[in-house]
């Protein structure tokens, strides 16, 4: 199938053409012709694959075919038809961005709302009329709450990463938006996974979707390989070090649990006089943005972050993605390793399990219904690295340490409970308990694998 053959209007087409696109992806191929219809969409498909072009194009022809005030075919002020929700900053700003690269030969205009900058811009913006808004939930509130942007014409409402969305905690300032919203719209959900409380919020949002699933949900990509590194948690910046000086990593996402570990492996490949940047929520926008930049033209080959960098960061040539630490929501792992092989392109997935992540890993594996093949010879299995590190260094790690088993206790089942903030948007986020105490040490015996679940993992001797 071609571009053509979705019924696209010629100045999308010349869009698509301009940037090197000849055919449809599945997901854009699915959904493009109900979205065109105006029917409600629920979307799911792995990350890379082309979800944004699946909503924007048609989108941006249904808008054409029905010109708002303040454009030169109807006078008057130019109302907002068309809001994206995004969960992050960076998802937000790629989203506005492929709109107005899609929307280039069209007489369209896209705007981006966020936090962590000013709003005078954003607001400059938007008293000068555009027909597509694309925003965090926390700053498009406020604007909201200021009377500063108002949807009475609004006709199509998305909800991307939606799944995400709710983890981080938006889905009350999600629903207090909707309850602004005309009834009488068309609604698109897209997410690469498809949780219980996504699906429930659909069910409640949309009126008769298509359900589009290009692939199972949860499954990773295709072209990406892999490999599992077993390595005590003391040894894992030598391996990451280690794996950077071999040469064949060109262009990689480092991932960490925390901002604080992001810092401090940053600081370790520094000394290494390996070049490597920042990026996390505890980041200004602008440190955000420069981070980003310096990556995407190569003038860092090493991007540190932690999951806000998960969904939203689309840079061609990232040969590796390295998991320093396992996330403890199995859907990150999906997320993470999809800023890899993206498109037509291949890449290499690399995960750091110490016998403290033990647990996540099998979460990881029961998600995505294989087992992740393990390096079984490496420098550092096993062995204790010697490596200078500063008195200070060593306080903060227990200080943090310290924090993080007060937290975990607090999230378990029974714990009291204890919320978890991430960067990217605001807003207080959901919680997920954490593995059992018995589960992490191996004290009890480790339940039964469900029905299509991957054997249980033998562990080296020394875990």
């Amino acid at each position: 199938m071609s571009f053509q053959e979705l019924s696209l209007q010629d100045a999308l087409l010349r869009a698509v053409a301009h940037e090197g696109y000849t055919v449809p992806t599945p997901i854009q191929a699915q959904a493009i012709p109900p979205v065109l219809a105006g029917r409600d969409v629920l979307g799911c498909a792995q990350t890379g694959t082309g979800k944004t072009a699946a909503f924007a194009l048609p989108i941006l022809q249904r808008l054409m075919a029905a010109p708002a005030a303040g454009t030169p075919a109807v006078s008057g002020p130019r109302p907002i038809r068309c809001l994206v929700l995004a969960p992050t900053r960076e998802l937000a700003a790629q989203i506005a961005d492929s709109f107005r690269v899609y929307g280039q030969f069209t007489e369209l205009r896209a705007a981006v709302i966020f936090g962590g900058v000013g709003q005078d811009a954003q607001v400059q913006n938007l008293r000068k009329g555009v027909d597509i808004v694309v925003a965090t939930p926390g700053r498009l509130l406020d604007l909201m709450q200021q009377k500063l942007v108002r949807f009475e014409k609004l006709q199509v409402l998305v909800l991307d990463e939606a799944d995400r969305m709710l983890d981080m905690g938006f889905i009350r300032d999600v629903q207090r938006i909707l309850k602004t919203l005309p009834r009488e719209r068309q609604t698109l959900f897209f997410s690469a996974t498809m949780p219980p409380a996504v699906q429930q919020l659909s069910r409640e949002m949309l009126k008769d979707p298509v359900r589009i699933e290009v692939t199972p949900i949860a499954t990773t990509a295709e072209k990406v390989e892999q490999k599992l590194y077993f390595v005590e948690k003391d040894n894992k910046r030598a391996l990451l070090e280690h794996l950077l000086q071999q040469g064949d990593i060109t262009r990689t996402l480092v991932f960490t649990r925390t901002k604080h570990g992001a810092d401090r492996v940053a600081k370790h490949l520094a000394r290494a006089n390996i070049v490597a940047e920042v990026i996390h929520g505890n980041k200004s926008q602008n440190a955000r943005v420069r981070a980003l930049a310096a990556f995407k033209d190569g003038k860092s080959r090493v991007l540190v972050a932690t999951d806000i960098a998960a969904r939203g960061i689309d840079v061609d040539g990232v040969s590796h993605v390295i998991n320093f630490d396992l996330p403890n929501e199995p859907e990150s792992y999906v997320h993470r390793i999809g800023r890899t092989g993206r498109a037509s392109a291949s890449g290499v997935a690399l995960s750091f399990c110490d016998r403290e992540e033990r647990a996540y890993l099998k979460d990881i594996e029961r998600l995505i219904r294989m087992a992740i093949p393990v390096v079984k010879e490496h420098p550092f299995l096993g062995h204790v690295i010697s490596a200078p590190v500063d008195p200070e260094e060593r306080a903060q790690d227990a200080r943090h340490a310290n924090r993080g088993r007060q937290h975990s206790s607090a999230r378990r089942p029974g714990g009291g409970g204890g919320n978890r903030s991430h960067g990217g948007g605001g807003g207080s986020g959901t919680h997920r308990s954490a593995p059992a105490p018995a589960a992490r040490s191996g004290a009890a015996a480790s339940p039964a694998p469900a029905a299509g679940s991957p054997p249980l993992r033998s562990y080296p001797k020394w875990f």
